[in-house]
């Protein structure tokens, strides 16, 4: 089929009375809101967006727990509040690079639970990751310290020292 009806053009009329700019604009402003801690635009219910935040924020805390369990042990009951203040004002980039990113950032802190820090250290030797692009597999041997963790990695295999939390 050729030809057809071509597509409107955006209606930029306020849906609610006091609010314009297109409906991409409206729907870009509240996905900001949601996930990126922008304020609620005009025209919604500051309830309700905050209730849908929350949720929003608690499923993804649930997605990066299952790409980095052991920090998300480590961290235990705090491990909600830890996540949802780091991620407030950060869009998603996967469940894999948000878990990097926290873990590196609660290790410039302070120390981080034994655990975590072996997960932290083993993903740093086997994996690439400059915090902006996809942490990419390494193929050299590598040698990474965290606290009292060493991790060897050659050929693949992993050799891991910890002075452990007694």
């Amino acid at each position: 089929m050729t030809g057809g009806t071509p597509a409107p053009a955006p209606d930029p009329t306020p849906l609610v009375t006091g609010h314009t700019g297109t409906l991409a604009d409206r729907q870009a402003a509240l996905v900001a809101t949601l996930v990126a801690g922008a304020p609620v635009p005009p025209g919604f219910d500051v309830r309700l967006v905050g209730a849908a935040r929350s949720a929003l924020l608690g499923k993804r805390a649930g997605d990066v727990a299952r790409s980095w369990p052991l920090l998300a042990a480590g961290l235990g009951e705090r491990w909600p509040a830890v996540f949802a203040r780091w991620a407030a004002t950060r869009p998603t980039q996967g469940s894999l690079r948000d878990g990097w990113d926290l873990a590196r950032e609660l290790a410039g802190e302070g120390p981080l639970p034994t655990p975590a820090a072996e997960e932290l250290a083993v993903r740093e030797v086997r994996w690439r990751y400059d915090g902006t692009a996809a942490p990419r597999r390494r193929g050299l041997p590598a040698v990474h310290r965290l606290g009292g963790v060493t991790v060897l990695q050659i050929a693949g295999r992993i050799r891991l020292w910890s002075r452990r939390d007694r």
